[in-house]
């Protein structure tokens, strides 16, 4: 294929050149014979033919020779510049043989490349010499298939330079996330480990259950008691102390390998736990009930659950609950009498009934909706119809922590 020369070539060169400038450019130019609107044309051109004896292999067009002096002048006066008048005459069809490096200078601009390599590879059919209209759109159709597959060659590769990018980045957070995570997992681990060799240890040295009760010891001790004891006798600021004696009701609950209880007594509530030492033996620890949750007057007691017999008895380190300075620990014997399982316990208040017994009465509601009411209060031993339960609690049931006269009264002593 013969490209075309002379005006026809470079006439079409530099309208295409124009066109593509002012679409570039946003910018229109006036093309009539003032050379003065083809000087932006000009200086463009001119800084691509200026190379040209740089860029004869790169851009595949002929050789030029370098110009002699290229630092010594400026344009319009270097070797190959191109000026507006050489632009508006070659424009408009004045120059039969234009100058070799406008025209490879316009080819570069338009096509990349100088216009002996145009000519190996043609893009555009308009510069074809002979090429009838059918010819020319095919060519134009596969020059802008060439177009679009170079344009979606550019997009794809930008694509894909971004969801590399974003993958990167995605991999570094991923990295930087399961690093903290592992990170982590490993402090959470090593606490673990340490809380529960920790917790270990203080479970051995201080004999947290020691023991996993069976299913009937954890029946036989679950349920609503009622429980007795001779504490009031050891109340030496109390002038009516001899033979005085307490009920109160306790309400034991199993949980997970131990119990927690409420003991409701007439004017002093308690809360603790129960724990199995070994089969049918248990301790107790209790204190009294308080908003501000501190330990006040600690009680310690073994229990020892007894098959057979209608009571309970346990041994406790407890105090007397006198006033003042006067409160001080003692041992003693209380009785636990069970009652039954399961169901609520209620404080009954604001009755007449809490009236005339100065009593506090609580109300067991059982699990078939009976109701069973118990009026916690303090009491004379010989007034309890249970002459075993009066041996268990009587004024020998007591050990001050110092041996003391005239504290524990007897009948003897004269009450």
């Amino acid at each position: 294929m013969k490209i075309k020369t002379g005006k026809e070539e470079i006439g079409y060169l530099l309208e295409k050149v124009i066109d593509t400038y002012e679409r570039s450019m946003g910018q229109r130019i006036t093309r009539n014979t003032n050379p003065k609107n083809y000087e932006d044309i000009a200086r463009l051109l001119s800084s691509i033919s200026n190379n040209l004896p740089e860029t004869a292999q790169q851009l595949v067009h002929d050789s030029y020779p370098p110009d002699p002096n290229p630092k010594q002048v400026e344009y319009p006066h270097r070797k190959y510049d191109i000026t507006g008048v050489q632009v508006k005459d070659a424009y408009n069809g004045l120059v039969a043989n234009p100058r070799s490096f406008l025209i490879d200078a316009c080819y570069i601009y338009l096509y990349g490349v100088g216009r002996k390599g145009f000519s190996q590879n043609p893009q555009d059919a308009n510069l074809i010499e002979g090429v009838d209209a059918s010819v020319a759109v095919r060519l134009d159709e596969q020059e802008a298939l060439r177009q679009q597959l170079a344009t979606c060659q550019q997009e794809l590769k930008a694509t894909n330079q971004q969801l590399t990018k974003a993958f990167r980045k995605k991999q570094r957070v991923w990295l930087v996330s399961s690093l903290v995570c592992l990170t982590l997992l490993g402090l959470v681990t090593a606490r673990w480990i340490a809380d529960r060799n920790e917790w270990a240890m203080i479970r051995h040295d201080l004999n947290i259950l020691p023991y996993q009760p069976t299913q009937a010891e954890i029946d036989s001790l679950s349920g609503i008691w009622l429980y007795y004891t001779g504490a009031p006798q050891a109340r030496a600021n109390d002038p009516n102390r001899f033979h005085q004696v307490a009920n109160n009701l306790v309400e034991i609950i199993y949980k997970d390998g131990y119990f927690i209880f409420n003991r409701h007594g007439a004017n002093i509530d308690h809360i603790g736990y129960i724990q199995f030492e070994a089969p049918a033996l248990v301790s107790i620890y209790s204190r009294v009930k308080n908003k501000s949750g501190t330990v006040e007057s600690p009680i310690h007691a073994l229990l020892r659950l007894d098959k057979g017999k209608d009571y309970l008895t346990s041994i406790a380190t407890t105090w007397s609950f006198d006033m003042g300075d006067g409160n001080d620990m003692i041992g003693i014997r209380n009785v636990f009498i069970k009652q039954g399982r399961g169901g609520s316990l209620e404080e009954i208040t604001n009755t007449p009934e809490n009236a005339n017994c100065h009593c506090k009465i609580m109300k067991w509601v059982r699990p078939n909706n009976q109701t069973k009411t118990f009026q916690l209060k303090y009491r004379l031993l010989d007034t309890l119809a249970n002459e075993s339960l009066k041996a268990l609690i009587n004024e020998k049931s007591i050990l001050l922590r110092e041996p003391r006269e005239g504290v524990i009264l007897t009948p003897a002593s004269g009450k």
